[in-house]
């Protein structure tokens, strides 16, 4: 589908890339969320191009705070999204539910800060979603290498070996 550039704007859509073939812009078909109404609405969406959009399309810092106060229930759906700012998984990272915080620990971007948060988490999923996160720093993999749950020790210090 072919729309012009002011049109696409008008229908909130953020991103384009022009083809060598056609010379025209093109939408990559990436939209940006653009309330907290819209994104708890697509997530809860029978259509599987709209629950998709609740996974991978940008929203404003502001949308998903709102989404995090509104809709507490659809906190770790905020998580799972594919472009969520570090800031929001730093206030995920401290949330009382510790399915939220799982959620984060299996985050690939995370800054070591919230991995070290995380690795002292007093829920053993958590923990164990964070030792199985590719991106675990060796400061994460040292302190769960001492946890106090065995599987998670193990796990932790065959990793260690790995990166040696």
């Amino acid at each position: 589908m072919i729309i012009s550039i002011k049109r696409a704007l008008s229908k909130g859509f953020t991103r384009y890339s022009e083809t060598p073939k056609s010379k025209a812009f093109r939408l990559r078909l990436k939209l940006m969320i653009t309330s907290s109404e819209e994104f708890y609405r697509l997530r809860r969406s029978e259509i599987e191009s709209e629950y998709d959009r609740a996974a991978h399309d940008d929203a404003p810092l502001e949308v998903w705070l709102e989404v995090i106060q509104k809709f507490p229930e659809m906190r770790s759906w905020v998580a799972h999204n594919k472009t969520v700012p570090i800031e929001i998984l730093e206030v995920l990272s401290r949330d009382k539910n510790p399915k939220v915080r799982s959620v984060v620990a299996t985050k690939r971007k995370l800054p070591e800060q919230i991995q070290l948060l995380l690795a002292r988490d007093e829920d053993y999923s958590v923990r164990e979603r964070l030792v199985w996160n590719a991106k675990a720093t060796d400061a994460v993999l040292r302190i769960l290498a001492e946890d106090i749950d065995l599987r998670i020790r193990e796990k932790a210090k065959a990793k260690l070996i790995e990166v040696a």
